[in-house]
């Protein structure tokens, strides 16, 4: 790349998170994402490549990303990425790097906040509708996901690394000038992404390529589609060729060789807690092959709680705790799953009206906009979360509502609400990732003893909110558990964290809380070195001490 020169300290535009549309009935953008869905199910199944170094790679070992609600029929076939494929990857991401690092940082964020307005404009409705179809999310999951999250992701990151470029030494001695810059990573990033979150498929590889790192990113099977899109919108916006590789593919295999190479200088991931103490391992036992310390950047599991003391206005924490159960089926590493109770709060309206509510609920395919919840994203969790049910029923729990689930076409299960007497209980400890929550009934006399016992339940420290009208119970929460949860909130649910407002992530088996949607996450993926410029030079080695 020719130097190009400065001429001016350029200040990045004004910041704001991307307004949400609300895909009423009639409403325009209802008409927009209708006629994307339309157009899509008439498309597919689409063929995605493995793209390298700007082109399809085509392995011909093909697997499939199946529809959830439809799960004879699938959305895209695409190419798994062999060992072959994955060496070039590698080698082509650390040919794109001295140039991607080294361009200037004005035109770095001019690319993503071009992919922003790409992902808010020309692709909103695609990337929505195939959200929307690969991985089960209703309109306005998929709108707050893929459309507005993403977006914010994009042009916060912006914002964040502008700010983190600006942090410099506050001193300077006389005759000289302190400076700091804070390098890309040496070597490659991997990034590992999950279903969930669109949002997330496009931010784990963008947040170390905007600071100047180069990515092999490995999507999750059950979210290809949109993450293609995701990588194409890149390429539109002018992230060179090289820079962000694409490589779906059989996650072990892909991983265990992205980690085996010396070039390897961090892991950025999301999704289960066992696969990530599994890759912490496997990246300790490689230590000897790297030239440095991999960074390890990871957001795995939550069992998150809701504790409703008996000062709690009892409609809004009715509500709050149906949304964070139930919307995307549970499927969020912050949705609610331990739901406890003051006794006087539960038989006073809190039961009667939280089952009044769940079986209002709609459960169906997500291309009907009235349905709240669609299916859970395939056969394996659909399994697992029946499985805890039956688990649950086996141990003494009893289901006050739902606990049905039907696979003959998509694969849907009821929202389901166990009451356990035992707050140590199976589904109270172990995390199940569907629309299932545990509610525990505690006497109100007895919160204090609940919220220790709140603290030492699970491995997790996610997410957590506590509903009291009561300062003192506020407080008296905040400050017993403060390592349970590294988001919690006030008389709000425990879900809908929103990037540059709360950020987000969780200590303990939950992953390293960094903090996506903040400024944090970048420090991650920086190294920084420090220059001194001297201006005066000396004239004498020797110290005034040592004269006589």
């Amino acid at each position: 790349m020719a130097t190009t020169p400065q001429l001016a300290t350029f200040k990045i535009p004004n910041i704001e998170n991307e307004l949400m549309k609300s895909y009423a009935p009639g409403s325009p953008e209802r008409k927009g994402l209708e006629a994307a869905i339309k157009q899509m199910e008439q498309e597919l199944p689409f063929e995605v490549p493995c793209i390298v170094n700007g082109k399809a790679v085509k392995t011909g070992k093909i697997a499939k990303q199946p529809m959830p609600h439809d799960h004879a029929r699938h959305l895209c076939a695409y190419h798994e990425a062999d060992e072959a494929t994955v060496a070039a990857a590698i080698e082509g991401a650390l040919q794109a790097k001295a140039e991607w690092e080294a361009m200037p940082w004005s035109d770095r964020a001019a690319i993503f906040l071009k992919a922003a307005d790409l992902v808010a404009g020309k692709y909103r409705y695609r990337l929505m509708a195939a959200t929307v179809l690969g991985q089960g999310k209703n309109a306005w999951q998929a709108e707050i996901d893929a459309a507005a999250e993403l977006a914010d992701f994009l042009r916060f990151g912006v914002k964040f690394v502008d700010e983190l470029y600006a942090q410099q030494p506050s001193k300077n001695a006389a005759g000289s000038w302190n400076r700091v810059e804070y390098r890309a990573l040496e070597g490659f990033v991997l990034a590992v992404s999950p279903f969930n979150f669109t949002a997330i498929g496009g931010n784990l590889p963008g947040t170390p390529a905007l600071v100047g790192n180069v990515v092999v990113w490995k999507p999750s099977p059950a979210a290809t589609y949109s993450n293609y899109l995701i990588h194409q919108i890149f390429t539109e916006a002018g992230v060179p060729p090289g820079v962000i590789q694409f490589v779906p593919g059989p996650p072990a295999e892909v991983v265990a060789q992205a980690i085996s190479s010396p070039h390897f200088a961090a892991l950025h991931f999301t999704g289960s807690t066992f696969v990530f103490k599994k890759l912490w391992k496997d990246i300790s036992a490689n230590l000897d092959v790297y030239r440095g310390y991999p960074r390890i950047v990871g957001e795995t599991g939550g069992k998150n709680f809701h504790v409703v003391h008996r000062s709690a206005e009892v409609r809004n924490a009715v509500l709050q705790s149906v949304r964070a159960a139930f919307e995307y089926q549970g499927q969020k590493c912050s949705a609610l799953s331990r739901l406890y109770v003051s006794r006087s709060v539960w038989e006073g309206g809190f039961k009667d009206q939280l089952l009044e509510e769940i079986a209002k609920i709609k459960v169906g395919p997500p291309t009907d906009f009235t349905n709240f919840m669609g299916p859970v994203i395939g056969r394996p969790a659909y399994d697992k979360i029946t499985g805890y049910i039956q688990k649950a029923k086996d141990a003494g729990g009893e289901v006050l509502i739902g606990g049905g689930a039907d696979d003959s076409k998509g694969f849907f299960i009821q929202p389901t609400v166990i009451l356990t007497k035992d707050p140590k209980s199976v589904t109270m400890v172990e995390e199940i990732f569907g629309p299932v929550i545990t509610a525990y009934v505690f006497e109100d006399e007895d919160y204090e003893k609940t919220l220790d016992l709140i603290d030492s339940t699970t491995a997790y420290a996610l997410t957590g909110a506590i509903f009291a009208a009561e300062r003192r119970a506020l407080l008296t929460a905040t400050n017993k558990l403060r390592n349970a949860a590294g988001n919690v909130y006030y008389n709000e649910k425990c879900t809908g964290a929103v990037v540059g407002q709360q950020p987000f992530g969780g200590g303990r088996a939950s992953g390293t809380n960094d903090k996506a949607g903040s400024i944090s996450i970048f420090y991650r993926f920086v190294s920084a070195r420090s220059i001194k410029e001297n201006f005066v030079g000396l004239e004498e080695f020797r110290y005034p001490s040592n004269f006589v």
